[in-house]
């Protein structure tokens, strides 16, 4: 059985689709990821499945149980972390863990086990007020919060956005050993980087998932010739490059340019060759062009530039 199950889920705010026809399974102990920018649909889906809004069409269910049906079950057997932290800024760590553990009937003391990795960061200011502390022990008391009950399935929209990177990588640590021990992680991030750690993820856009599979499988269907290009001037560079004929696409990635070129049966050497010919002609002079390797924001790139050529 899988862990949850969404099938063709259709939500639209006003005129607004925010999902479009979204369907995925997610098996017991798996990371599955949802990446995307916000205003994706990703939000939508975790308050549908978290059971605190209605989807207008399609079915959902979490542990079998139907998101409309048995939604006093869910709640009671998942663990919720929205994107905005929601917890009680005047009460103390301690204080907001005890009341969470409360809501579901159990304690600190009886769960600690469940909490104790994350629990120990936050141990050292157990008597800090909620509002006081950093983003990312923000972070680790919502995440101690929503496993306080030990659920079955734990859903994290966006839990990292706005965090730093040393906190970040630390919250995916602690979401590797909770996988190890058999929980079920559906999270959204915005930070493509992140996607490798999933064991799965599904590329959307728009409520659409553009793609659905492993990293590594998402990476290894992108067979496009990829370029990373740099120079003087690179704001006019990316303007000449887009209007070259026989470049499928270009955006700017940090201090490079990553350049999609047309099939095309010229090798990779021909067409760099024509690239920088191509440029030169348009007076851009020392310029770096070399092949490179897709990663997910690339792939997502791609899937996203078909999709508007549809």
């Amino acid at each position: 059985m899988y862990s949850i199950r969404a099938e063709n889920l259709t939500k639209s705010y006003g005129g607004n689709e925010a999902l479009r026809g979204v369907s995925f399974e997610v098996s017991p102990g798996e990371i599955f990821g949802i990446i995307g920018p916000d205003g994706a649909g990703k939000t939508s889906i975790f308050r549908i499945l978290a059971t605190l809004v209605v989807p207008d069409g399609g079915s959902a269910s979490v542990l079998g149980l139907d998101v409309v049906r048995d939604y006093h079950e869910i709640r009671r057997r998942v663990g919720y972390m929205p994107g905005r932290f929601s917890l009680y800024q005047d009460l103390s760590v301690e204080e907001n863990i005890r009341f969470f553990a409360t809501l579901f009937g159990t304690t600190l003391e009886e769960n600690y086990g469940m909490v104790k990795d994350i629990y120990s960061y936050l141990e050292p200011f157990r008597k800090r007020k909620a509002g006081a502390l950093s983003g990312g022990m923000k972070q680790k008391l919502a995440l101690s919060c929503a496993l306080i009950h030990k659920p079955e399935v734990l859903f994290l929209d966006e839990p990292t956005t706005g965090v730093d990177p040393v906190s970040r990588k630390e919250f995916w640590t602690m979401l590797q050993r909770l996988k190890d021990q058999g929980l079920s992680i559906l999270v959204s991030t915005p930070y493509m980087d992140e996607a490798t750690l999933c064991d799965r993820i599904a590329l959307i856009r728009k409520g659409v998932f553009l793609d659905t599979d492993s990293p590594s499988e998402i990476i290894s269907k992108f067979d496009l010739p990829l370029l990373a290009v740099s120079g003087p001037h690179m704001a006019s560079l990316l303007r000449d490059i887009r209007q070259i004929p026989q470049v499928f696409s270009c955006f700017a990635f940090g201090d490079t340019h990553h350049v999609v070129m047309r099939p095309s049966q010229d090798s990779i050497d021909a067409q760099i060759n024509f690239l920088n010919t191509s440029l030169h002609a348009k007076g851009h002079n020392d310029l770096s062009i070399r092949p490179i390797r897709p990663n997910v924001e690339d792939c997502y790139m791609y899937l996203d530039s078909m999709e508007d050529r549809l």
